[in-house]
Formats: structure tokens, sequence, C-alpha cells
């Protein structure tokens, strides 16, 4: 994507105006994320490809730690692209420059900034993302095979992006080429985005789970943050949740190549079930797991979510002893009340019930929803 440097010049200046003329500052505030840790591990909110006006990007590598920041991030990768530099006459062409730039505002608000790259090439391979870098410098070669076997010494983790980007696609069809094999087998790939941006790409996250790749979601970012999500209303950028050990980029790494990651896009986490049932787990928690139904009383169960997600739940079967809501949505950072109504007959006594779901919007491959079950101890009476 290109940018004009002179639109990003005449936003600043705008907003210089703005300060002079004595408007109210905007508040330089964080949000956090709520979406728990998970047994053994602290759940780490990342973005990992984005770019600055060292390639093609709208904004300075600081902004982008400040955007990361106050959006509740904690890590991020820069990774401007190594062949395509559209501002080069304006800034410098040291590849290295600005992951170099971001890591001081980094460390001044404690956001992990991890130097990358992107190499940048047609269809087969495409683009190819490669962090933890030592030296982008030495990825600027002529064979895309070259340049991946120089990341890949380095200690890169290297990622095929946005896969089902129509720009590189023939007739339309996101496919699996024989170079991506080849990086495959030569281990040059050990991740894939199956979100970039707003697009998630069911077929690349079939082939992650076939190939046992590390699942990736990230912005790919080049305009300002605010110009492309719409973060006061709500709205957030894609984010790739890491499970890692602790909060360090020797940690996050670790993880990536352990392939303990999960998407969180939009109001869906996709990942796999050993990672998506606990953080569902412990967000959700029934506050009175113990209740009575009298004959065909209606009572309510009431249901606390703590995390920043809606789960929508969906009862997979017909439980038996009781009726339940056709659907059921655990509103973020709320407590719902979940109607059970008794049947006409039922033997009395204590019952432990557990009702099986499907969270429609927890994908654990495509097309797939996580299942889980509500506990509940009912005493049934006349």
């Amino acid at each position: 994507m290109k940018i004009d440097l002179k639109i990003c010049l005449l936003i600043l200046v705008f907003l210089s105006d703005a300060v002079a003329e004595g408007r109210e500052p905007v508040t330089r505030a964080r949000t956090a994320i709520n979406i728990p840790d998970i047994s053994g591990y602290v759940t780490l909110k990342c973005d990992l490809h984005m770019h600055t006006m060292f390639s093609d990007g709208g904004v300075w590598p600081t902004v982008r730690v400040e955007e990361a920041w106050r959006e509740g991030l904690d890590a991020i990768a820069i990774s401007d692209h190594i062949e395509y530099l559209p501002h080069k006459n304006d800034v410098s062409t040291n590849l290295n420059r600005s992951a170099e730039i971001a890591s001081g505002t980094g460390k001044e608000l404690d956001i992990i900034v991890i130097r990358g790259s992107e190499i940048t090439r047609k269809m087969p391979p495409g683009h190819l993302n490669a962090i933890f870098v030592t030296n982008s410098a030495k990825l600027a070669v002529a064979e895309w095979r070259d340049a991946a076997r120089e990341a890949h010494e380095q200690g890169a983790f290297i990622t095929w992006n946005h896969p089902g980007w129509l720009a590189q696609l023939t007739n339309d069809v996101t496919e699996w080429h024989p170079e991506h094999t080849e990086l495959l087998e030569k281990h040059l790939m050990q991740g894939i985005e199956i979100v970039n941006g707003r697009d998630y790409y069911p077929e690349a996250h079939r082939w992650a789970l076939e190939k046992k790749l590390a699942i990736l979601s990230n912005s790919d970012v080049h305009l300002p943050l605010s110009l492309d999500y719409f973060v006061k209303e709500g709205d957030h950028r894609p984010i790739t949740l890491v499970f890692a050990k602790e909060r360090t980029a020797d940690a996050i790494k670790d993880a990536l190549f352990d392939r303990r990651t999960a998407v969180y896009t939009g109001n869906r986490l996709i990942g796999e079930e050993q990672f998506l049932l606990p953080i569902f787990k412990n967000s959700v928690h029934v506050l009175n797991p113990q209740i009575t139904i009298k004959g065909k009383q209606r009572v309510y169960v009431q249901i606390a979510n703590d995390s920043d997600i809606n789960y929508e739940l969906e009862p997979e079967i017909d439980p038996g002893e009781v009726k339940l809501p056709k659907d059921l949505t655990l509103a973020a950072r709320k407590t719902v009340l979940m109607e059970v109504r008794g049947k006409a007959v039922v033997t009395e006594g204590t019952k432990n019930l557990e009702l099986p779901y499907k969270v429609t919007n927890l994908l654990i491959a495509p097309a797939e929803s996580l299942r889980t079950r509500i506990s509940l101890e009912v005493n049934f009476t006349h």
C-alpha cells in the first residue's frame, strides 16, 4: 500500500494547529484487553506485522509503540519491507532503523518491540515476515530463498503473510504452492497469518492445522491505527494471542516456535481447543450453580463473564430435565441471566446437570465451534 508522505505531514500540521488554538488535548491512556491467562502461561496480546515511514507506512516508529500501549498490547513487531521503500528520498534506508527508534519508546512504555522485516516478493512465495532478526540489512538479497535462509540463520521466526490477499491470487483462489512446501520442509517457515486486517482465511487455517504451523492474526497497519480501526468505539485491531511462560521477548519467541498461539479478531477467538477452552473457563463463572426448580417453575442462573469477548452460545442437545433458551449471549464484562425451566415429569431429588453448549464465535477449526458444558446442581421438587 502506497502512503503519501505529504498527507501525513498535513495531518501533523492539523494536529499542531489544534493544540495552538487551545483545544483540549486528547488524554493519553491505556485500555487493558481482558482475556485471561491459562494454566502455566500468561496470555500476551501481540501485533507482529506493521509498517512505518521507513517503508510504505504513514507514521513514525514511535507512534506504533504508543498506539499499541494505548490499545493494551504487550508486544509488537516492526516489519518494514525490505524491497519496497517509497519514502527513501525522505527517510533513511537503514533497514534496522525503524526498530531501533521504536525500541526506545518501547522501553519507556513497557511494550516489547521485536525487530522484523517483510521479504516482499511476488506469488509464489508471496510476502514473508521474518521477526527476531538481528540484522535486517542482510536480508536485502536478490534471491528470496537466500533471504529466507539468512533470516533462518539469524534465528528468525518466519511467517507467510496474508495468503488470501486478492492482489496475489490466481482466479481468486488461495493456493498452496510448491515453494511453500519447500519453505516448510527446509524449516524456513513456522507460521501463517490466518487473519490479516479484517480478513479471515479459512483455507490458511486448514493448512495451519494440517502442516503444524503457528496461527497469527496481525493488523499489517500502514496508516495511523485510528484511520483503520474505531478504537474509541470498541473496535480493535486483529491480535495474535501468545501463550508465553513470562512476559519477555524470549518467551514470546519460544511460544511462537512451539505453536502456542491463538487469534483474536473482532468478537471471535480462533485456535486449538487446548487454548480456547481454558480461556472460556477462566472467563465465565456461574454465580449460583445450585438451584431449586419446582415443577415447571422458571429459575434464573447468573453467569458472569470477566473477559472482553461476547461469548455466543447455542445448546447442542435437549438436556432432558430442563428447558434452555435457544441461544445465549454472555456479554463482555457483565453478568447475564440464563432462564432455566422445569419440565412436566421429573423425578424429585437433586441432580448434577452438565448442559452442553457450542460457543459459536470460538473456532477450533474452520466452521467448527468450541464445545463446552455449564455445570448446575438442580434440586427438583413438586
